[in-house]
């Protein structure tokens, strides 16, 4: 079983005051980015655990609308005992999620808003739904980043200005595509399932154009049959491993 103190080392940064986008994926070993349609289907309590983790060391959990309705996000909270060690060192106890949605499809009732301990943020652009738009903002803060499209640059200097410069991407893989063509992908965090899916599951990162990011394998370490990676944009400044 993984440690927690181990895992907590192995996901540092330098500088926390720094804005950095972290990507928490998985695949299988041939892939897929999903079980029966849910990424929930590939993972094991080694991985629960690495996801607690990233989310306990970041400032805001960012998913798309997208992943919210598939994978049943319900009002995001960390655990009583990361609360805790979140505040020791100098980090508000409960993560806000940052929900990306261009359409503004989401439900005000949906239990990702009623169940919330922090108030959500919704990240939208200029020409979204007005309406949709004043019913959200009853229940989330809706911040405009970009004209016709969410502009992910302009979305992570906002949540940035807003005192969350660690931003952790949980989903799904349009936004990942999107975060990586605007050059906004700093690191990515992938654990590999043991398994074979076969079939028409889609990649992690879906996007409109190829975008490539050169990346370092900053480390690997295994979970039972699990295994985890953690790349780091190439140049950028990480600390030395311990």
């Amino acid at each position: 079983m993984l440690s927690r103190p181990e895992l907590i080392q192995r996901h540092r940064v330098a500088d926390r005051t720094v804005p950095l986008v972290r990507m928490n994926f998985i695949s299988s070993v041939d892939g897929a980015s999903t079980h029966d349609g849910l990424s929930g289907g590939l993972n094991n309590a080694d991985d629960k655990l690495v996801f607690d983790t990233l989310r306990m060391l970041t400032d805001v959990i960012l998913v798309g609308a997208g992943t919210i309705r598939a994978e049943g996000y319900g009002g995001v909270r960390v655990s009583a005992a990361d609360a805790q060690w979140r505040v020791e060192h100098g980090i508000p106890p409960q993560p806000p999620l940052a929900i990306v949605s261009g359409r503004l499809d989401l439900d005000p009732g949906h239990p990702v808003f009623t169940d919330a301990v922090v108030r959500p943020l919704i990240v939208t652009h200029a020409q979204s739904p007005t309406a949709k738009r004043d019913a959200l903002s009853l229940v989330a803060d809706v911040i405009v980043c970009g004209e016709d499209a969410v502009d992910p640059v302009a979305m992570v200097l906002a949540l940035a200005l807003r005192g969350y410069p660690q931003i952790l991407c949980e989903g799904g893989p349009s936004l990942f595509g999107a975060l990586l063509e605007a050059n906004c992908v700093d690191e990515v965090c992938l654990s590999v399932s043991p398994v074979l899916e076969g079939g028409s599951a889609g990649r992690i990162s879906q996007g409109h154009a190829q975008a490539t990011c050169a990346m370092t394998l900053w480390h690997v370490f295994t979970g039972g049959d699990m295994v985890f990676l953690r790349y780091v944009r190439r140049h950028r400044p990480v600390p030395p491993p311990q």
